[in-house]
């Protein structure tokens, strides 16, 4: 039986079920250590030793510690997912690097940031950074008009990494509803053989 992926995490955090959902889409034995981010675990020493900027998620592959959610999808996929995942060919993994840049960069200033108003109290601009998170839908909207999925014909990281904020974005008072073709994406990798779910809030458009 082999040793079971150790994931540092709190189930609220998309950049913790992005780790979540390419463990489990890759049928990798895990272990959940939950960090409660309430109590400040992730800010104390021992966690510090993990990940020095203090943050969700962390794995511990049988004593090989990678942090930051996008590296371990490239970590993970590079180890476990035979070439499925990440494309070895130069023009496949230059797709997938653009949407792992878009995961880190508007999605995290725009979907991820609303929620983060909503669900954690964060103190952002409500109006800047909803504006930002439909300006990247539209685009993500055109893109996916024309293949299935981000980076082509076929599921990659690129996909896992973006999939909880855009579909957890109600959640931040961010509609998805003119957004047809993000919504059939979104449809498409929950349909992967080993998807799971984030755990939802009550929260933004999803309240009530």
């Amino acid at each position: 039986m082999p040793h079971p992926i150790k994931l540092f995490r709190h189930p609220l955090s998309g950049h913790a079920h992005r780790v979540e959902l390419l463990l489990s889409l890759l049928e990798l034995p895990t272990e959940l250590v939950f960090v409660d981010l309430a109590k400040g675990a992730h800010k104390h020493p021992d966690f510090l030793a993990l990940n020095s900027f203090g943050q969700v998620p962390v794995i511990d592959d049988n004593g090989t510690i990678v942090s930051d959610s996008n590296s371990i999808l490239v970590y993970l996929a590079k180890k476990y997912g035979n070439g499925r995942w990440l494309p070895d060919a130069p023009l496949g993994a230059a797709r997938v690097q653009r949407w792992l840049s878009v995961a880190a960069g508007q999605v995290a200033f725009g979907p991820a940031a609303a929620r983060l108003i909503t669900v954690f109290g964060a103190r952002f601009n409500t109006d800047e950074v909803i504006t930002r998170a439909h300006a990247l839908l539209q685009v993500m909207d055109g893109e996916l008009a024309k293949a299935p999925f981000l980076s082509g014909d076929a599921a990659t990281i690129a996909d896992v990494a973006n999939y909880a904020y855009i579909a957890h974005a109600p959640e931040g008072n961010v509609s998805l509803k003119d957004y047809p073709n993000v919504r059939a994406w979104l449809a498409r990798v929950e349909a992967l053989p080993g998807f799971v779910p984030m755990q939802r809030t009550a929260a933004g458009l999803q309240a009530g």
